[in-house]
C-alpha cells in the first residue's frame, strides 16, 4: 500500500488549469492501478443498483412483508387481506370458496354475483386491460362492490400474487374467465393471446396443482375450438384440430394443457365451450353491441355473407343461461385428488357445450334489433373476411343437458329486448343506477 502511496503521490501537485505543463508519462504499474481502481468502483456502483432494485422489488423487504408494486396497484398488507378475507366468506357451512378471474369481464361479473347472492364465498381478480372501454369494466366493479365482491386487481401472469391469494384464503374452487377475447384481435396483437390465454392458464394451475387442498378448477374455452369442422350441430366428441384463428388456437391449447395437469397433478378440471354470449353488460366488440350503437348513430352496419352469398349464423346464448351453465359446473365439479403438487388418484375431466341449440342468421340479429330500437339500419353486406370468422355455430347440448341439468331458456328476442333495455339507461347520460 505505501508503495502506491508513493507511486501516485506527485499526482497532488498536478495544477488544476490543464496545459501549463506536461507531467511525466505514467509508468505502467500507475496505469494498471488506476485501471483497477475505476473497475473496482464501476463494479460497485453495479452492485449498489442491483441491491437496490432487489430490496425494492421483494415482497418481503417492505414493512409488510406481502405488499408488491403492480403498476399502480399495490397489494398486500393488513387491510388489503382483510377485504380478501371478508369478500371470500360464505354464508353457510355447504357454500363454496369461489376465485373468479376475469371477474370485471362481462361473464365474470354475472357468475361473481350469482354466485355471492346465493351465499357462496367470492373473490375477483382482474387485470382491467385496455381491450375495450375500461369504463364499462369499472361500472361493473361498481356493481360487484355492491354485491360484496372484492376485485383483486391483478394479472394471472403473476405468480407472487396468485400464490399470496392462496395463502390467504383455501379456495374450494377456481372459475377461470380471465381471457383474451376476440376473433380478429388477434391478428393485430397476437402476442396477447399467447400471454393471456396459455401463459396465464399454466400459471394459474401452477398455482393450483400445489396448492393444499387444491381447488377444483371450471373454466372457459370456446366454441372457436370447432374452427372449420363442417358437422353440425357441434359435439363435444367431434373434432378441434383446425382452428380457424390463433384465438381459437390458443383456446384448444388451454384444452391440452388442462388435460395435461388433470393426468399428471389430479386437478379436477371443467371446461366449458360458450357460444356467442348476449346481454346486458355485455362486450362492446361483439356485433350485437357495437350494432345497437352504430344503428342510434345512424351509421352504416357491415353485415358479411359466407362464400356463394350464403348465410352466417350464430347460435346466439343469453348471459343468463350461461350463468345457470356456470353454476352446475361448479356445483358438480369433484374435489380435485392431488396434494402439494403429487397426485394421489385420477381426477375428473370434463368439457360441455353451453349454447342455445337455435342458431339464427345475424340478418335475423339486425332485424329484431330494427325492431326494438324503432330505427332502420342502414346495411352494408360484404363477403365474409379472411380474419378467422367462422360461418356459423351451432351446439349439441345433450351432454350439459345430462350432467348439469343445463337448459337454455331465453330466445334471442327475448334476450335482445333485455340487452336495449340496459344500453339506452347505462348510455342514457343520466345518473347510472344498477339494471340488476
Amino acid at each position: 500500500m505505501s508503495q502506491l502511496k508513493t507511486a501516485v503521490s506527485h499526482l497532488d501537485d498536478l495544477p488544476s488549469t490543464p496545459g501549463k505543463f506536461k507531467p511525466d508519462k505514467p509508468t505502467p504499474y500507475v496505469q494498471r492501478m488506476r485501471f483497477h481502481s475505476k473497475l473496482t468502483l464501476w463494479s460497485c456502483f453495479v452492485a449498489f443498483i442491483l441491491l437496490f432494485f432487489f430490496l425494492t422489488s421483494s415482497p418481503g423487504s417492505t414493512p409488510s412483508s406481502s405488499r408488491r408494486a403492480l403498476g399502480s396497484d399495490t397489494w398486500g398488507g393488513r387491510e388489503w387481506e382483510r377485504r380478501v378475507s371478508r369478500s371470500s366468506r360464505k354464508r353457510s357451512d355447504g357454500g363454496l370458496t369461489v376465485l373468479v378471474t376475469g371477474a370485471a369481464g362481462f361473464v365474470g361479473t354475472h357468475v361473481s354475483i350469482a354466485l355471492k347472492r346465493r351465499g357462496d364465498g367470492v373473490l375477483g381478480l382482474d387485470n382491467f386491460n385496455h381491450y375495450y372501454d375500461t369504463n364499462l369494466k369499472r361500472a361493473r366493479q361498481k356493481l360487484l362492490e355492491r354485491a360484496g365482491v372484492f376485485i383483486v386487481e391483478g394479472d394471472i401472469n403473476d405468480a407472487s400474487l396468485l400464490q399470496k391469494l392462496f395463502d390467504v384464503v383455501a379456495f374450494t374452487h377456481v372459475m377461470h374467465l380471465a381471457a383474451q377475447a376476440g376473433v380478429r384481435y388477434a391478428m393485430q396483437n397476437p402476442g396477447s393471446y399467447v400471454h393471456s390465454n396459455i401463459a396465464g392458464f399454466v400459471n394459474l394451475l401452477e398455482v393450483c396443482k400445489s396448492a393444499n387442498p387444491q381447488p377444483s378448477i371450471v373454466w372457459a374455452s370456446s366454441s372457436s375450438v370447432y374452427g372449420l369442422n363442417s358437422k353440425v350441430p357441434f359435439s363435444e366428441k367431434d373434432r378441434t384440430d383446425q382452428p380457424a384463428s390463433l384465438y381459437a388456437a390458443t383456446k384448444k391449447a388451454g384444452e391440452e394443457i388442462a388435460h395435461t395437469y388433470n393426468h399428471i397433478y389430479g386437478l379436477s378440471i371443467t371446461g366449458l365451450r360458450f357460444f356467442t354470449v348476449y346481454g346486458p353488460w355485455g362486450r362492446p366488440d361483439m356485433a350485437y353491441f357495437f350494432f345497437t350503437k352504430d344503428i342510434l348513430k345512424g351509421k352504416p352496419i357491415t353485415i358479411f355473407e359466407a362464400p356463394d352469398h350464403g348465410t352466417v349464423a350464430r347460435d346466439f346464448t343469453y348471459i343468463d343461461d350461461i350463468v345457470k351453465g356456470c353454476l352446475a359446473a361448479l356445483d358438480t365439479a369433484k374435489k380435485s385428488t392431488g396434494s402439494g403438487g403429487k397426485k394421489k388418484g385420477p381426477a375428473q375431466l370434463r368439457i360441455f357445450n353451453l349454447g342455445n341449440t337455435a342458431p339464427l342468421p345475424v340478418t335475423e340479429l339486425v332485424s329484431i334489433l330494427e325492431k326494438l330500437l324503432k330505427v332502420k339500419a342502414k346495411r352494408q353486406v360484404l363477403p365474409m373476411p379472411r380474419n378467422g370468422d367462422v360461418k356459423f355455430t351451432h351446439a349439441n347440448i345433450s351432454s350439459a343437458h345430462t350432467e348439469l341439468g343445463y337448459r337454455p331458456t331465453t330466445d334471442l328476442e327475448t334476450g335482445l329486448k333485455k340487452f336495449v333495455r340496459w344500453y339506452l339507461h347505462y348510455y342514457s347520460g343520466e345518473k347510472k343506477k344498477s339494471a340488476w
